[in-house]
């Protein structure tokens, strides 16, 4: 019992393998430039006795992709609802307010195995922040700060140019005031890889070669003359050819493993000639038919030497 559960374990756990395996596999990739648009929460930590509720970020990037490495510009708006004390007059406040923050970074990123439908990829950014100086008020986005990131996320490529990105990153400025501005965020993105080649169209099926019409007609034992119903089928070939127009006919006799090679190979050429004979008297001109003989080596049922098996002594007609 207990092995019979660890094969059907091993059955449902192997599918399941393969299809990670697929799905982290490389494929071909090329570089390009994307654009794209991202959106998620943003957690501006406590600090300086303030409280800041959880917040939101959207912005947008414009990149280039070296496949593996990542170039790109990004600009994100934050927003954070907050409470606590801030400086009044000469003493404090109590007062409810918010931090408004813009910035534009440039922020370079790698792939780790670009080109899989999933796709981890780490990054840093740095650039400038206009910054609320305080939840105060007074001016918005008035003072100018050093940015910067650090991002971990991982990649779906939906095709080659479509992708989604879903990432953590740590993002920071220099003092903008009365707080430390230290954030949290998690986002959630869309990119377009502009020039990406189209996904290659099959081919149509070559078409099939057409087929050579093909007739059989079959002999007594040790006999080359033609039945009534030989004569019937070697008169559908003949009129087959005079609707064609012209044609290359082909006469191949053969018999069964019942006498010696040499016999049997005279014989095979006899009922050919019988074929041909009767298609000339039927209109088919002598120069349009080829005679060939194989004797007992081309049997149609396989049997031991001596057998005498109708299905062998036969003439095949092709015409092409």
């Amino acid at each position: 019992m207990r092995n019979a559960l660890l094969a059907a374990a091993a059955l449902v756990t192997l599918p399941v393998v393969a299809n990670a395996q697929s799905m982290f596999q490389s494929g071909p990739s090329n570089p390009g430039f994307y654009v794209g648009a991202q959106g998620g929460l943003n957690w501006l930590l406590n600090n300086g006795g303030n409280t800041y509720n959880t917040g939101f970020a959207v912005g947008g990037v414009v990149g280039y992709d070296f496949v593996g490495p990542r170039l790109e510009l990004e600009g994100t708006y934050r927003n954070n609802q907050g409470s606590g004390v801030v400086p009044f007059g000469p003493g404090a406040a109590f007062t409810n307010g918010q931090i408004n923050q813009v910035s534009v970074m440039a922020n370079l990123l790698y792939d780790f195995m670009p080109g899989a439908t999933i796709t981890p990829y780490v990054g840093a950014g740095a650039g400038i922040a206009f910054v609320d100086p305080s939840l105060a008020g007074g001016c918005t986005m008035c003072n100018t700060e050093f940015a910067y990131q650090g991002i971990i996320g991982v990649g779906y490529n939906v095709t080659q140019s479509l992708r989604i990105n879903l990432d953590g990153r740590y993002y920071g400025t220099t003092n903008p005031g009365t707080y430390q501005n230290q954030n949290i965020g998690v986002m959630l993105g869309v990119t377009y890889k502009f020039g990406q080649p189209e996904a290659a169209v099959a081919p149509p099926p070559a078409p099939a070669a057409p087929v050579a019409p093909s007739y059989m007609v079959f002999f007594d034992w040790d006999r080359s003359d033609l039945s009534a119903q030989a004569l019937q089928t070697i008169h559908q070939v003949s009129s087959a050819y005079k609707q064609k127009g012209s044609a290359r006919v082909t006469a191949t006799g053969h018999t069964d493993r019942s006498g010696p090679d040499d016999y049997n190979m005279a014989l095979s050429l006899r009922r050919a000639n019988a074929v041909k004979n009767a298609l000339v008297r039927d209109g088919v001109p002598a120069s349009a038919i080829a005679v060939v003989g194989r004797g007992e080596t081309q049997p149609l049922v396989p049997t031991a030497d001596g057998v005498r098996e109708p299905q062998n002594r036969r003439v095949e007609i092709v015409m092409q």
